[in-house]
């Protein structure tokens, strides 16, 4: 069977254009959609960034992204695994490569591996209390994909891992697990929660019928206001976080650009259209961006 590329899809004609298995491997590993990386690489360079080594530790910036792009993608593929007899039954996962058949369940272990090599080289990159950091992602990773069959917050579970480099970032640069990289943290998971929220509408008839529970499901005609208040929470805490680094009141106004693009979110919100809820989604990629900018504007000396 040939690859179906997925409507979410955003390089459609690259991975079009790859050979039938290749294609397979990139849509496995999600090449095709860079929102996921990008969600995952942020928290890191905020780390980075509010430590203080965003100018330093460029490099540093560099090889979490790269780390991002691989992890995510062993992620995806671990998921997908695991997930294969779900995917088969939700009409936009059918078309995955492992459940239509155009990778093999041994082929797909094989991609892992060789990801998870290159997240190895990116580990090998990091000071000993970062990398130790890092190593202790592996756990919830693992976990992460049961988390739909036993409770109504996998996206909680989900803004544990996807905030995880957020830690990292933080200890290589200070050196030390210290009070703003907590609030850090803290915040991004707030954050994870509620993109995935919006995320998880376009899933609602589908995960409903199978038996797969979602933050959307639960909070049900409340998602806009539930979102609204996830995001208010993530702000609270990054404000918390940037206190402790830089105790200037307008230290917090970095935090505005960011606050006006999640209210925008919200209010923008139609839960009911799957389109509009992706293209919010997607927009976090930029959230993500305006976050960075705070860090880096608070913690850089004059």
């Amino acid at each position: 069977m040939t690859g179906q590329i997925v409507p979410d899809s955003e390089h459609k004609g690259i991975v079009g254009a790859l050979p039938p298995r290749l294609r397979g491997l990139a849509l496995l590993a999600r090449f095709d959609r860079p929102i996921g990386w990008w969600l995952l690489f942020w928290p890191g360079a905020w780390g980075v960034a509010l430590a203080g080594g965003a100018v330093e530790r460029w490099t540093l910036i560099a090889w979490l992204l790269l780390g991002s792009i691989a992890m995510r993608g062993a992620g995806c593929v671990y998921n997908d695994i695991v997930d294969r007899d779900l995917d088969a039954q939700v009409a936009r996962t059918r078309a995955r490569p492992i459940p239509s058949g155009l990778v093999s369940i041994k082929l797909a272990w094989v991609w892992l591996v060789i990801l998870c090599l290159i997240g190895l080289l990116v580990l090998l990159q990091l000071r000993v209390l970062a990398a130790i950091v890092a190593m202790g992602s592996l756990a919830p990773v693992a976990a992460y994909p049961f988390m739909k069959r036993i409770t109504w917050w996998p996206q909680a579970w989900l803004g544990l891992v996807f905030s995880w480099a957020a830690l990292v970032g933080w200890s290589e640069v200070a050196g030390a697990l210290s009070a703003p990289m907590w609030l850090l943290y803290a915040g991004s998971i707030a954050w994870v929660i509620g993109y995935d929220t919006i995320y998880a509408l376009q899933d609602r008839e589908d995960d409903a019928l199978i038996g797969v529970r979602s933050s959307a499901l639960r909070l049900g005609a409340h998602v806009r206001g539930g979102t609204a208040a996830f995001y208010a929470l993530a702000l609270a805490l990054w404000a918390g976080a940037i206190w402790l680094v830089n105790r200037d009141p307008l230290a917090l106004a970095a935090l505005i650009p960011v606050a006006l693009h999640l209210a925008w979110q919200v209010l923008t919100l139609r839960p009911d259209d799957g389109a509009n809820a992706l293209r919010r989604f997607r927009s976090n990629r930029f959230a993500g961006l305006l976050m960075f900018l705070a860090c880096l504007v608070v913690a850089t000396p004059l």
